[in-house]
């Protein structure tokens, strides 16, 4: 998995408290992975991760497939610029992928890496055909997937916009 520079980890929804993370009892550990990965990534099930100092088990995985939707979100996508450079930098990664949508920038977040922490923004692209959907889906944006960045998942409808 390691040499798929694709492959992504979604980031997992935690509560704060203390300095700790409050992991929910049905987190799910959603990867994104190419179809001829999927094998590794089951060997996953069953084992356990030490995820923030804590001990994580791994259920049984769960094949789904990529569903295409017009519009898509990344909670993340990795930048050290200012907005309006990021933002034009995406535009011209789209345009070089001929995928022709609008998109939304959000706010400028962190996260922090395993050596560093990782600037970027979150980001809605919408008015997506299906087969650029899908590509989008497939290879993301930017770099640092392990971290969830970069990665894209259906969002609700944006219309009039």
């Amino acid at each position: 998995l390691e040499a798929d520079e694709f492959a992504g980890i979604l980031p997992l929804r935690v509560a704060a408290s203390g300095g700790n993370m409050l992991l929910p009892q049905r987190a799910k550990l959603v990867l994104r992975l190419a179809a001829d990965c999927v094998q590794q990534g089951r060997s996953l099930s069953g084992q356990e991760l030490e995820i923030g100092g804590s001990i994580v088990r791994v259920g049984d995985a769960v094949e789904r497939p990529l569903v295409p939707y017009p519009t898509l979100h990344a909670h993340l996508v990795e930048s050290g610029c200012d907005e309006e450079v990021f933002t034009a930098g995406v535009t011209e990664q789209l345009r070089e992928m001929a995928i022709d949508c609008k998109l939304i920038c959000g706010k400028r977040l962190a996260v922090a890496g395993a050596k560093r922490m990782i600037f970027g923004y979150s980001l809605v692209l919408h008015d997506l055909k299906p087969e650029d959907s899908l590509r989008i889906q497939n290879v993301g944006l930017g770099g640092n997937r392990r971290f969830g960045c970069g990665i894209f998942v259906p969002h609700k409808a944006i219309s009039g916009l």
